[in-house]
């Protein structure tokens, strides 16, 4: 029998003391390391996916000699388990733990995209009403060129000759919710463009706020990553281009939230595409005509997972560029920065330099005793300790030494932090040093 795999979760708990330098810093930002205690957790194989190798020609796969491409695991209250392989396959776990097929995206999408490491059926998420409406959401993305369909949002200043890739989130409505198969139809709600050279921090999710309760301002809308759709590293002649973040006419860098229900059915106002507005987003409520009222939070580069703790309190893993991966605490309509921060510094970029530099921050704006408008992480770490953040999790369950804590991990590497929940939350105070 094979052993039980065992493996180290480091806890970050160390505050990040930063020192004003007068120079650009081009290298280690943080200089402590993240403090290391050795908690052991024991890992039980449960399922592995049918195996999906070769499905698509090794080209047109980024991962071709990997078993299976998982995303995401979620469970319904039913009891049932889904998990996607992001070559196109939705699949059902069943009592016995063994997989079958719940919907092929692959299929269905003959122009969809498979060859970067965010492609393919990226992300899924249920309605919270699932049992009731039959109603499930997905993003995926698809080839731009040649694609009979025409993006609802291209970025400022490019035209429908610029696309290159469409980011799509379509929604699913099962006849019968509670069948281990999809039969049921479909309508598309946003297909919006890239247009750099690579399918580069495309749309990578979409969530509900599972804290919402019915009634709840926030009950049944639909949250999506927010990022600048490859601008900072996309390739190709229109990337690493700063005028297209920071604004509002776009969604670039943006988290959005809007109601899925068409506003055909809501008698609500319209978005870039079918799907209705809510109007207590800050961007709607300010009634300016040159703010996308969809735009919940804007200024990331690519925080591509998002999640919630018991108290409502939102939190993105943006991944950072060349030097800083941060945790962020998200608020309706405030700004996170990107491409003119990076962490707790200015990027160079918004100078006119190279993307890999970062200047300190004025000592006023640093501790607070003046605000410039943004909106800081709550916990980040540099590269010398690892190179991407991804999803994190407010974890209140059975494990002693991870309870009230923000358990998050590294793309890359593999290696898993924890940060305390309640440091986390106290440095969210709008002072750029408490982090």
């Amino acid at each position: 029998m094979r052993s039980a795999i065992r493996f180290v979760i480091v806890l970050s708990l160390a505050i990040c003391l930063v020192k004003t330098i007068a120079a650009q810093i081009t290298t280690n930002p943080i200089r402590d390391a993240i403090t290391k205690r050795g908690l052991q957790v024991e890992i039980k194989d449960v399922v592995r996916l049918p195996d999906t190798r070769g499905i698509r020609p090794a080209a047109e796969d980024v991962t071709p000699a990997g078993w299976a491409r998982i995303q995401f695991v979620r469970d319904l209250p039913d009891g049932r388990r889904f998990v996607n392989d992001s070559r196109g396959f939705l699949y059902l776990i069943d009592a016995n733990n063994q997989p079958q097929v719940y919907v092929s995206l692959s299929e269905l999408f003959p122009l969809a995209v498979y060859n970067r490491l965010e492609s393919g059926l990226i992300g899924f998420a249920f309605h919270p009403e699932f049992a009731r409406n039959g109603l499930f959401y997905t993003v995926h993305a698809e080839r731009g060129p040649g694609n009979p369909k025409t993006p609802d949002f291209i970025p400022p200043g490019f035209t429908a000759k610029d696309v290159t890739y469409h980011n799509i989130i379509t929604e699913w409505h099962a006849t019968n919710p509670a069948a281990n198969t999809f039969a049921g139809t479909r309508r598309e709600l946003l297909r919006e463009a890239h247009v750099v050279a690579n399918l580069t921090h495309p749309m990578g999710t979409a969530e509900f706020n599972p804290t919402a309760k019915p009634g709840d301002p926030d009950y049944g809308l639909l949250y999506t990553s927010g990022s600048d759709h490859g601008f900072s590293n996309g390739g190709g002649p229109n990337s690493n281009t700063a005028s297209q973040t920071q604004r509002l006419d776009s969604i670039m860098t943006a988290i959005l939230r809007f109601d899925p229900r068409s506003p055909k059915a809501t008698g609500g106002v319209k978005g870039l595409g079918d799907y209705t507005i809510p109007i207590a987003n800050r961007f709607a409520a300010d009634r300016d005509p040159n703010t996308l009222g969809e735009i919940y939070a804007y200024g990331f580069r690519n925080a591509h997972r998002i999640s919630w703790d018991s108290d409502g309190t939102m939190f993105a893993s943006d991944i950072g560029m060349n030097q800083v991966e941060e945790i962020n605490i998200v608020r309706n309509g405030e700004n996170y920065g990107w491409m003119k921060r990076e962490g707790i510094w200015e990027n160079g970029r918004w100078r006119g330099g190279p993307l890999n530099e970062l200047f300190p921050l004025p000592p006023e704006i640093l501790d607070g005793r003046e605000k410039d408008g943004f909106t800081y992480p709550v916990a980040m770490y540099d590269h010398d300790e690892r190179r991407a953040v991804t999803d994190g999790f407010a974890y209140h369950g059975r494990i002693v030494a991870l309870q009230g804590k923000f358990v998050f991990g590294d793309i890359q590497n593999g290696r898993v932090f924890a940060a305390d929940l309640a440091e986390l939350k106290k440095a969210d105070d709008g002072i750029p040093q408490t982090v």
